[in-house]
Parts: structure tokens; sequence; C-alpha cells
């Protein structure tokens, strides 16, 4: 038996549930694909009425495959496009080795998280630099899920599908063994959406601490107009949330 979280978002907020469920050993996609069976069919016994989708790229739906971090692509006013998980990994700055951004053009997104995972044994994660903008370390979620969210949002076709779900797993995550989590970020886009704060969120940084941390900020107006484009990094489709 193994224990995974299932994370759930709705108007109210987002919360996290700890499930039980037979783990299927192996690397291939139909353990992969079992053992999410597996997490799925006991997450329904005890939320029946919940719709659930597995996020990763061993998932069984398409939707839950394309909001993979490796998939969902994250395009730059610059025109330059790249993975979440790349810009995730690349945006480390670390105390010795510095700002891993030089490695973005060179390395695909498993070559990059190898690379910067073995940097974690040797040197101090100290913030993330993403174009400019500097992140802390705390929450220890903040970065990867104003990231992640914000690259949703880009692909309104996309976050159309995501929004028809209200559960999120993500069979390749181990909480023991790390903190940030695409299923949860996607439990967090729920919460936004239906909540009505997403535009406020993705409005700043801090507005985003805000919305979703609970973080003490200035008040809304005023912290918008002083960082008014910061988020213009990402270039949004034309086609709106339905």
């Amino acid at each position: 038996m193994a224990n995974r979280p299932v994370f759930y978002g709705d108007a109210f907020g987002y919360k996290k549930y700890m499930i039980d469920f037979k783990f299927y050993s192996g690397f291939s996609a139909s353990q992969k694909q079992k053992s999410i069976q597996s997490l799925h069919k006991n997450i329904k016994r005890q939320f029946p009425n919940k719709k659930i989708l597995e996020v990763s790229s061993k998932s069984i739906d398409q939707v839950g495959r394309a909001a993979s971090a490796f998939n969902l692509k994250v395009t730059l006013k610059s025109g330059k496009v790249y993975s979440v998980e790349q810009i995730f990994q690349g945006s480390k700055v670390f105390k010795k080795n510095g700002s891993q951004l030089k490695l973005l053009d060179s390395m695909t997104s498993k070559e990059l998280k190898k690379i910067v995972g073995k940097l974690h044994q040797v040197d101090k994660l100290v913030e993330f630099e993403s174009f400019g903008q500097h992140f802390p370390l705390e929450p220890q979620t903040f970065f990867y899920n104003w990231l992640y969210i914000n690259s949703l949002n880009q692909h309104k076709s996309l976050a159309n599908q995501i929004i028809k779900y209200d559960a999120f797993t993500d069979i390749e995550f181990n909480p023991e063994k790390s903190k940030n989590c695409q299923a949860e970020a996607c439990s967090i886009y729920i919460f936004l959406y239906k909540s009505g704060l997403l535009d406020f969120a993705l409005s700043s940084k801090e507005n985003f601490l805000k919305a979703v941390y609970k973080e003490k900020s200035k008040n809304k107006t005023e912290v918008i107009s002083q960082n008014q484009g910061i988020i213009s990094l990402f270039e949004e489709e034309n086609d709106e949330i339905e």
C-alpha cells in the first residue's frame, strides 16, 4: 500500500486529502496507470461525487497529459517557448552556482531537472529569479504555483477543460520528497476561477500571495497600479474561458 494526496478546489479554497491505495511498482506507463486507477478508485470511495483528473505525463486522459509541467508550454514576449518545468528549474538561483536560466536553450525539461537536481546536493538554493523578477523561497510552493497558474491561464482551451474537474492527482508526486505539485496548482486554479479571484491573483505576484496564501499586502488598487505589466512576460491566447 502507498499513500498519496488528492487536491480539491472549489470557490471557498483548496484542500489536500491523503489517500491509501495499492501501488504497482515499475516505471512503465501501464504500471503507472494501474496505480492511478487504484488511487482514483479509493478516492471515489471517500468522495463519490468528485470528478478526478490525473495531471501528469502518465495520465490516461489527454487533458491530464497536456497539463503536465513537462508538456505545458510558456510563451514569452520574446517569442521563445519553454515548458513550465524548464522555467521552474532554470529560475533556481544557488548561492555558489547562481541562476540556471543560461541552461534553458540547451537542455530539455528532463535534462534540466536532472542537472539542477544535482546542484541541490552540493549547493544552497537562495531564491528564484524569472526574467528580472525575484521570488523568495517562502512560501515554499509560491513560485511554482505562480508560474504554473500563469502558464495554464495562457492556454484557455486547456483551462476550459481543467475547470470541469474539482479533484486532481499526480502519481509521480511524493510529498515526502518534494513540495511542488502540478495537481495542487490545478486545485488552486479551480479555487481562483470559481471564487472570481483569478484576474486579481494574476495581476501581480503580491496579489497572488494575498489570494492564494492569505498574505497581508497593500490594497488591491495600489498593488495593481505599482506592478502593471510585471507578468507581461506571458502572451495569452485570444480565446476566453467560457
